[in-house]
Order: structure tokens, then sequence, then C-alpha cells
């Protein structure tokens, strides 16, 4: 990054919308602490790494590319490990603020936002240093517009990430009810439905999660209860097989030597403390 620049402007007493008082880049190497600030701000981190401490969101580590949002007359403390980071940033006020807080397109408690497409960013932060350079009307407007497309593209993404961890999450809780009821005989159609999804769906999905498609996964899941079975038991091989749910002693044998390259009794035997 090339040496630091800075640029302020005081905002014109009739853009009372929004109004971009600063903005700047630099590559930092020394934390800020516990300042307030009498406006907004947005600090984008494009390289490297460090914390985030904020009354409302508590301490966190910050890794680019992200930005956080900094709120007006709250303390905070931020700042880059010992090899530093590349940051821009702004600062700005405004009535349409509210509307950025009342639509949770900034969040105090949730300040930091994990970026996917930096580029973007990066050239809407160029685009706003460059638009507040020219100190005129026209500027100060364009610099505006241009930090509001920086809030809508931020929460843009915010809520691609947030929709990612959704799924994924979701994902999670349906791999956990398969496992809760692996031992039970599987419809596949069934349970694909109860989840609101085409067997064809929740197959692939369940892939992407486990690696495993779901009935191999419920075949893994008895085999390891058979497993704990085997060495926490006295219970007979064919008494094993019918608690997790295979009815015929032979076929649960065969399968289980294939998986784990010996009989349950050789498993048994090599497993079970004296």
């Amino acid at each position: 990054m090339r040496d630091a620049e800075a640029l302020y402007r005081s905002p014109l007493g009739s853009a009372g919308g929004l109004a971009v008082t600063g903005s700047g880049r630099q590559h930092a190497r020394l934390a800020v602490t516990e300042r307030k600030l009498p406006s907004f701000a947005v600090v984008l981190v494009e390289r490297g790494q460090g914390f985030l401490e904020t009354a409302a969101g508590g301490r966190q580590h910050m890794a680019g590319p992200a930005l956080f949002w900094l709120f007006p007359n709250r303390m905070h403390s931020y700042g880059p490990d010992e090899a530093g980071w590349d940051e821009r940033w702004a600062l700005f006020e405004g009535s349409f603020t509210r509307d950025f807080v009342r639509l949770r397109l900034i969040a105090e408690r949730h300040p930091v936002v994990v970026l996917r497409h930096l580029e973007e960013m990066t050239r809407l932060f160029a685009q706003l240093h460059a638009d507040l350079s020219d100190d005129t009307n026209l500027a100060q407007a364009a610099a505006a517009s241009t930090l509001h497309r920086i809030v809508i593209a931020a929460a843009r993404q915010a809520g691609g990430a947030a929709g990612r961890r959704d799924r994924e999450a979701a994902m999670g809780e349906i791999v956990e009810s398969l496992r809760g009821c692996a031992l039970q005989p599987l419809d596949l159609a069934g349970f694909a439905a109860g989840h609101g999804m085409s067997p064809a769906t929740l197959r692939r999905k369940f892939v992407a999660e486990t690696g495993l498609p779901p009935k191999a996964f419920q075949l893994r899941a008895r085999m390891d209860h058979a497993k704990q079975l085997l060495v926490t038991t006295d219970e007979k091989i064919e008494t094993v097989a019918a608690m997790v749910g295979m009815d015929d002693a032979f076929y649960f044998s065969r399968v289980f030597h294939d998986r784990e390259g010996c009989s349950p009794r050789e498993f048994r035997a090599r497993h079970r403390r004296s």
C-alpha cells in the first residue's frame, strides 16, 4: 500500500440526509485504543489480521478481507497484529444512518462483515475517496451516494454469509436427526419429506455435508454402535446385530468384516479390556 492518505470535509448544512466527512487508507501498525468518534465510521481491512472490541459486540478476531462498523459516541478499540494490516476507512453522519440501523443494514451488536467479494468493496472505497477529493457540492453528494452503496453492498455480503450459516446449521440438524434414528429402518422418502425436500436433494446435501449418502451414513452409525456394544457388553453377536437394527446375524457379520477387516468376535477380543 502507498503512503497513508486522509481527507476530511465539514458537511454542508443542507446535506442532512447523509454526509461523508472523511476517508483515507493506510498500512496500519498501531492499535486504536478506547476511543470514541462523534460520527459513524466504517473500516475496511483488505489484508492482515488483528482484533476489534466494542461494548455491544465484545472482543473478536479480525481477518481480512472484512469490514466493521463503528457507532458514534461508543467506546471502541481495534488494531492489527505485529505484521500490520491494510485498511481503508470512511466517516459519515446524517439522518439516513437511522434508516441503516432500523433496517439492520448495519448493526452495533454485529459490527463485522466477512467479505466474499473484496474487489467490489475496494472499488467502492476508492471511488468514495476520489469523490471526496473534489471539494464541491456535487462531489460531496457523489461521496454520500457511494457510501450508501457501500452500506448496501456490505449488507448483501453479510446476508449471503448469514444465509449460508443458516443452511449449514439446518443441514447439521438433519444429520443429527438421522444419527438419532439410525438404528431404526430408514424410509428415505419419508425422512426427506419430513425435512421439506426430495430424496435426491437430501442425498446431494447429505453427501456435501458428511461425505456419505444417507444410507451409508446410517450404516456407519450402526457399526459404530455395534463396536461399542461389543466392547462394553457380553451380548451375543446375534443380539448385538438385532440391537443395531440388523436382524440377520450372518449379514451383520459380513458387513462388519468388510468395514473393519475382522469379525465381530475378533474385534471384541482385540479391544475388550480384561
